[in-house]
């Protein structure tokens, strides 16, 4: 056992804990964190990949969730430019639709006033006759509004919070499972086991408690708290089709049962469609999209694209478990996505901090009450001060991204526009890092299919934890959707020779 003993020990390496992890450490508290597996591997990148204030919840009175969602569409788009960027959505309207025309506009003009938008354009109504987004839809669909949120890199947003929290002195710690954590002598001991079994011992002042889904099997684990149900799990499935149109503005659709659906320009030859919302009773780990939701996705999209979606379509699909704060809903689609904070510990217990629910576009806010609570607890260090931070990569203007791509185009002339503008997106400023001072594509070393290099593939392992090809195929990359089974393949044999070679 290490003799530090760290003020905070963060379970959970998604948006929410690697937040809290980067915000506590940068305010001058000691952080450790620790992810079972890989950042982002659960809920955090099974997102419909979306900064949004969520305009269906006004339907059910979430205005402090919306307002305060709304308002950081712009806080995030400032702190990462390159994960994160303004989308237009085209809403549908049909006569004799589930919401009246003037209800939907209602809820856009709240949407557009009450959450402090600045460089976002507000809402505007299309005629679908004469506009090109209406040129998929089916002809019965005369009419829309437009209005604007927000897209972001889901599973990047999570690991550059653990890069720049590690960068700060956090100890970050991807493939290691927490087994046990108890109290002892007004501290927490909490004991790990690695990816290669090797078990080891931490001590906290506090413990964090942001395992996602997982959030009540770590009190009854962990903690032998056996009676704990505080999270409702709903499932949300996705599917990826060939694109369906060539318009970079998204589809906000309206389906029948009362549910709300997106389909979403996705890597620049695809659509993403979906989200499901139904209840889950299973293991998170096992969570597969279903053939009825294959079906139901299909079907629903169809409604509205002249061109049915079929099953035959997809080439992609997954589905990530929501660990909403259980209210008692009776749908899961009315359970609220409002975040919960519980600080539980009596007088000279070691406190403990669980973390219920949340959203991807709200978790700096829920960093920032968190850091409440846990200076409530253990005393207060610093100011908050991530509104106003970049991310690694972030460092250029807020509507600089394709400037930033013709100056890494110009230092590097043999990437192709379209490389150069992934790396850009992925990257930000970091990836002439990356690239060095390479003069030719070969310069970058191996290639391992679509236009991923050795070069690529030693900077995820060094500085983003990446251990398997699924980690940089679907999680750091979406390369997944351009490379061959074979190339997989060839990349995990590489990434287990470089980790043998480590190792030894």
């Amino acid at each position: 056992m290490s003799d530090q003993v760290h003020d905070i020990f963060v379970i959970g390496g998604g948006i929410n804990g690697c937040g809290i992890a980067r915000d506590a450490v940068g305010r001058g508290y000691s952080v450790a964190l620790a992810e079972m597996k890989d950042f982002a591997s659960g809920t955090s990148s099974a997102s419909t990949k979306l900064v949004h204030g969520g305009l269906r919840y006004l339907e059910h009175y979430e205005f402090r969730l919306v307002r305060e969602a709304l308002m950081e569409r712009e806080v995030l788009w400032a702190m990462a430019p390159h994960v994160i960027w303004p989308m237009r959505f085209v809403l549908p309207i049909q006569k004799g639709g589930l919401r009246p025309a003037w209800l939907v506009r209602l809820g856009l003009f709240l949407y557009d006033h009450i959450g402090g938008r600045k460089r976002l354009p507000g809402t505007r109504t299309l005629d679908l006759t004469r506009d090109p987004a209406g040129k998929p839809l089916k002809p019965v669909y005369r009419r829309a509004f437009e209005y604007s949120d927000g897209w972001v890199d889901d599973a990047r947003m999570v690991v550059l919070n653990a890069r720049d929290a590690a960068e700060r002195g956090a100890l970050v710690l991807a493939r290691h499972r927490v087994v046990s954590a108890r109290r002892d002598s007004g501290l927490w001991r909490i004991e790990t086991e690695d990816a290669e079994g090797v078990r080891h011992a931490h001590r906290a002042r506090m413990v964090v408690n942001a395992a996602g889904p997982w959030v009540d099997h770590v009190l009854a684990g962990a903690l032998g708290r056996n009676d704990s149900h505080n999270v409702r799990l709903v499932q949300g499935s996705h599917i990826v089709v060939k694109k369906k149109f060539d318009d970079p503005r998204a589809y906000f659709f309206q389906n029948p049962d009362g549910r709300i659906m997106f389909a979403i320009p996705y890597e620049n030859d695809f659509t993403l469609i979906g989200t499901t919302d139904r209840d889950y009773k299973g293991d998170p780990r096992q969570v597969r999209i279903s053939a009825e939701e294959e079906r139901y996705l299909c079907a629903a999209a169809s409604e509205y694209f002249a061109e049915p979606v079929r099953e035959a379509d997809i080439v992609w699909a997954y589905s990530g478990v929501r660990p909403l704060y259980d209210d008692g809903a009776s749908k899961a689609q009315e359970a609220t996505r409002d975040y919960v904070l519980k600080l539980e510990g009596n007088s000279g217990d070691a406190p403990i901090l669980n973390v219920f629910g949340g959203k991807l576009t709200t978790y700096r806010r829920l960093g920032e009450s968190a850091l409440e609570k846990i200076g409530e607890a253990i005393g207060v260090k610093g100011k908050p001060w991530t509104a106003g931070s970049r991310l690694p990569g972030g460092g250029f203007a807020i509507e600089g991204y394709e400037a930033e791509v013709r100056t890494l185009s110009g230092r590097y002339p043999f990437l192709s526009p379209a490389f150069a503008a992934r790396l850009v997106r992925q990257y930000g400023t970091e990836a002439g890092v990356i690239l060095g001072n390479a003069r030719s594509l070969d310069d970058l070393g191996r290639r391992f299919g679509a236009d991923l290099t050795e070069a690529e593939v030693r900077w995820l392992m060094e500085k983003e934890w990446a251990r398997t090809a699924e980690d940089i195929l679907w999680r750091r990359t979406k390369l997944g959707l351009r490379v061959s089974a074979e190339e997989a393949a060839a990349l995990d044999d590489y990434l287990n020779a470089a980790a043998a070679v480590k190792a030894a």
